[in-house]
C-alpha cells in the first residue's frame, strides 16, 4: 500500500521516514519530493508498505503525529490514472 504523508519539516529525510514507518512493519520504498531547483523537499513524501494491515496501523497512528515539529498528515495515496 502505498502512502501519501503531507506538512513535513523541510529539514525531515527519507531516513527520519524510513525509521518512524519501520516501527510499524517492512518499508519497501520511501521518496521525498523535492523542488527540481532548489534540492530542498517540498513537504510531502510517498512510503510504500508492502502489507496492507501495517500500513494502515502505520496511517492510523502516525496521521496527526508531530515529526520534527510538525504535525503531519498520513493517508492512502491515490493512484494516478
Amino acid at each position: 500500500m502505498k502512502l501519501l504523508i503531507r506538512n513535513l519539516d523541510r529539514d525531515t529525510t527519507e531516513a527520519d521516514l524510513q525509521d518512524l514507518f519501520e516501527g510499524y512493519g517492512r518499508v519497501q520504498s520511501c521518496n521525498l519530493v523535492l523542488d527540481q531547483a532548489t534540492g530542498k523537499s517540498k513537504g510531502f513524501a510517498f512510503v510504500e508498505m508492502p502489507k496492507q494491515g501495517e500500513a494502515k496501523a502505520a496511517m492510523k497512528n502516525l496521521n496527526g503525529s508531530n515529526l520534527d515539529g510538525a504535525i503531519i498528515r498520513v493517508k492512502k495515496s491515490e493512484q494516478k490514472e
